[in-house]
């Protein structure tokens, strides 16, 4: 029996309607920005398998570290128990985000960092005594599939039969220069009439939605405002963390900085699962109390797990280099210049393009997982290029050890596309 027959018997796939979807193809091997299947054809990884592989596939650097870790300290429980790979990956987190984060909480994974973010601001207006029962989101945001973080998120396709369970949310529309006065008011009323706990936001960069670019003056208003009325503001950098828009962390753009702030995907190097949300000293404090119940009682078996905390250090050792960032910057270069090739493309309803991020809306109308979307993955496939399109929005993340023939392809198999239009 091959690999696809076993898996048609016996996985359940994310994000798949099992009735009408082909048979997942079989990755045998995965090296540097290059996936290989089964029967040996190979597929350029344009998307950094979900944002995650950033710096390659197996990369040597962070195999080594992983492999020294286990054969130290493989897990332990991180209740009542410390140990140096959390403690140093802690110090050089703090070192590069933004200067008013104070203290590391670890989880699993982009949904769980978000679930504790929105714990961490429910249960600190609790803690001070405020009744704050509803969180601020972004329309069209994504912030992950458990029940707070699909509260917060607006993709009513991933979240439509759960909707009546979820927490209080309300809504702005995400704001472009020429509508910053409009969701400021928005923002005004939500807070006049609502008892606010928390602001949610995937700063300037819309990833699920489409790689969506809204204003970073306007969000700076938003934060402003809410920070001046108690209201947490929490950074969702799970899919723009670590180097993809061109900074560190995508909260860089806006000059008012975050209370909390989510991590996970390029967080290991997409070696291992792990989850991170950093918070300031003023949100931690108030968690201090000496009666137990004032203490923030959540927890993850595999929290601050040691090989995956080694995989994030030497993650942060790669993108510290000056060969990494030269990429990050070619890779940025690349893109623009891309882009202006298809400026005056008669297919194409916008193009944009943040860091190593570059993202085509297509004049044609589809589903987010409809014909259209299913034809332009597979053509891609065929052609040795992994995309995952958004609906009519066809995007790129691609490593950032992508070769410049690689990337090159890349571009080739994008601009194939328009024959099937």
């Amino acid at each position: 029996m091959s690999l696809s027959e076993k898996d048609l018997r016996y996985i359940w796939h994310p994000l798949t309607q099992h009735q009408t979807a082909k048979a997942a193809i079989p990755i045998v091997k995965a090296k540097g920005a290059v996936l290989t299947d089964e029967n040996g054809k190979e597929y350029i990884d344009a998307i950094s398998s979900w944002y995650t592989a950033v710096y390659g596939h197996c990369n040597p650097v962070v195999i080594e570290a992983v492999t020294r870790q286990m054969q130290q300290l493989d897990h332990v429980v991180f209740s009542g128990f410390t140990h140096e790979p959390a403690i140093q990956l802690s110090e050089r987190l703090l070192q590069i985000l933004p200067e008013n984060q104070k203290k590391i909480f670890f989880n699993d994974n982009g949904s769980t960092a978000v679930e504790a973010a929105i714990k961490m601001a429910l249960q600190y207006h609790s803690n001070r005594g405020m009744k704050r029962d509803t969180i601020i989101a972004l329309e069209n945001g994504f912030h992950g599939d458990t029940f707070g973080a699909m509260s917060v998120s607006g993709l009513s396709v991933y979240n439509g039969p759960f909707e009546e369970h979820f927490l209080k949310v309300v809504r702005l529309t995400p704001p472009q220069d020429d509508s910053s006065e409009l969701v400021l008011d928005q923002l005004k009323k939500f807070i006049a009439s609502n008892d606010c706990a928390a602001f949610i936001y995937e700063p300037v960069l819309q990833g699920a939605a489409g790689m969506k670019l809204y204003s970073a003056t306007a969000l700076d208003e938003l934060l402003q405002f809410c920070k001046a009325r108690d209201v947490l503001c929490i950074a969702d950098e799970v899919m723009t963390g670590f180097g993809k828009t061109g900074k560190n962390f995508a909260s860089e753009f806006v000059k008012t900085l975050p209370d909390i702030i989510c991590l996970s995907k390029a967080l290991t190097a997409g070696m291992l699962p792990m989850g991170i949300t950093s918070c300031t000293e003023e949100v931690f404090g108030a968690f201090l109390d000496e009666h137990p119940s004032k203490g923030f009682f959540h927890a993850h078996t595999y929290s601050a797990n040691p090989p995956a905390c080694a995989a994030a250090i030497a993650g942060l050792d790669l993108l510290a280099s000056e060969e990494i960032q030269q990429n990050i910057r070619r890779i940025s270069q690349s893109h623009r210049e891309f882009a202006g090739t298809l400026s005056d493309n008669e297919h194409i309803m916008e193009i944009r393009t943040l860091g190593v991020v570059l993202a085509i809306d297509l004049k044609a109308e589809t589903e987010r997982y409809g014909a259209l979307r299913d034809k332009l993955f597979e053509h891609c496939m065929n052609k040795g290029v992994y995309l995952r399109p958004l609906g009519n929005t066809i995007y790129i993340v691609p490593p950032y050890i992508i070769s410049e023939k690689q990337l090159e392809k890349v571009y080739e198999t994008l601009s194939s596309v328009f024959e099937l239009l």
